[in-house]
């Protein structure tokens, strides 16, 4: 077993502190595509099993008793697999000798993690305080995720690179998803990390956009949000720029608020920062952006409060990413949702601490469905200058998105490679 998971296996077992309990952490099987006759989905671990294996194996199961330590069970590789797929061949006990390892150990209350063994019975109301113990272990990044990490983010940023000289009229968003995914994988990614999200024009204000055959037009706006996996590991990044070389005034008006939003909240990306007050201070400095650029009326600190800042900026300010893109996000262990208006899109609500990697990803859009909505519009008549409003609900949407490590000092910009600036880079 190599030195990092060793180490990731005492510390989870230290975290879960259990006494007599046998635990068992499915990595799961293959998922068969509905219709698909003998085709699957491409196998992914369970990311708990994932963490503690660091192999995509299925049906492996990784067993641990408290007295003994832990043991891998790994499936035989059959003729037909060898024949189909190839040999898998992975160290660990046969498979076949889980079923006596568990007699042996017969009443003992066992839970299971990952992905549950359906032939086995698990104490299934411990399974959740489990998992959020081992959440919570697996927030801090370790050094071999950091490097898988920055390789993703090296492959993610020769995307970007790639695909930026080719914004212009009359290409297509699906031309530039093409673009921009193949150089990751010649930069050396295995996969994207998610669903390439590309949209230009009205579709720059859709938060998961899939690229369509649609024209970018003179004078719009195109969002990208994209990043590379290696080894299953994630990089997520935003950029947003103008069809046209520059911006026009409107949109660089836009955008600056976004950029000098996200610039702050970065900065404080700090061990022990409460992630929901930096939510909630980023919310302030747009909203206080859209008064100066009389969008909206009244307090900035007020109007957040009464949730006004929905009507643009509809979304949270991030969450963690690494292994998967959102990767151990959520509450800090005990604490319930905060329900006041100014959190309600809140995704991430803990302290930061080191090691931590937060995606740091305010937004300000002009959507329709939000804008023209009659309640929205009464409640916020005297806060909102609907008038100026309409003119722009043309105009799309801005997103900027990088990943923050978080360290005992300044805080890391992972992504920082891929281009903010836009007016500086030649185009």
């Amino acid at each position: 077993m190599t030195t990092f998971l060793a180490a990731r296996r005492d510390a989870v077992a230290k975290a879960l502190d259990l006494k007599d309990e046998i635990l068992l952490v499915g990595a799961g099987d293959y998922l068969p595509m509905p219709g698909g006759a003998d085709q699957t989905y491409p196998f992914r671990a369970h990311n708990e099993y994932f963490y503690l294996a660091d192999r995509d194996r299925p049906g492996a199961v990784l067993a641990f008793d408290p007295h003994e330590g832990w043991v891998d069970f790994i499936p035989e590789v059959t003729e037909k697999e060898k024949v189909w797929v190839g040999d898998q061949p992975a160290e660990g006990t046969p498979a076949s000798q889980l079923e006596p390892w568990l007699a042996a150990r017969q009443g003992r209350p066992v839970v299971q993690l990952g992905t549950p063994l359906p032939k086995i019975a698990g104490n299934a109301e411990r399974s959740d305080p489990l998992r959020e113990r081992l959440l919570h272990a697996r927030r801090p990044k370790d050094a071999t995720e950091l490097d898988r990490m920055r390789r993703a983010a090296a492959a993610t940023a020769a995307g970007y690179a790639a695909v930026l000289p080719l914004i212009r009229p009359g290409v297509t968003e699906r031309q530039l998803q093409i673009e921009i995914e193949t150089a990751f994988f010649r930069a050396g990614g295995d996969r994207t990390a998610y669903d390439t999200i590309v949209g230009s024009g009205l579709n720059s204000a859709i938060f998961h956009f899939s690229p369509s055959k649609r024209v970018l037009e003179k004078g719009e706006l195109v969002l990208i949000d994209a990043g590379a996996e290696i080894d299953r590991y994630d990089s997520d990044i935003t950029r947003t720029y103008p069809v046209n070389p520059i911006f026009s005034p409107e949109q660089r008006d836009i955008y600056s608020v976004v950029l000098e939003a996200q610039k702050k909240a970065v900065a404080k990306c700090r061990a022990g920062k409460e992630f929901r007050e930096l939510h909630i201070e980023t919310a302030v400095d747009m909203v206080r952006g859209l008064v100066d650029l009389r969008y909206m009326r009244g307090d900035p600190p007020s109007l957040v409060e009464q949730g006004a800042h929905f009507l643009f900026y509809p979304h949270g300010l991030g969450h963690l990413v690494g292994l998967g893109v959102r990767d151990a996000s959520g509450l800090f262990p005990g604490r319930k949702r905060d329900e006041r208006p100014e959190l309600e899109t809140l995704r991430l609500d803990l302290p930061l601490e080191a090691g931590y990697v937060t995606t740091v990803e305010p937004g300000l859009y002009f959507v329709p469905v939000l804008l023209q909505n009659r309640e929205r519009r009464e409640k916020f008549r005297q806060q909102v200058d609907w008038d100026k409003v309409d003119r722009r609900l043309g105009f799309g949407g801005i997103r900027i998105e990088d990943n923050v490590l978080v360290t005992d000092g300044e805080p890391e910009v992972l992504t920082a490679a891929v281009p903010k600036e836009i007016d500086r880079v030649q185009r």
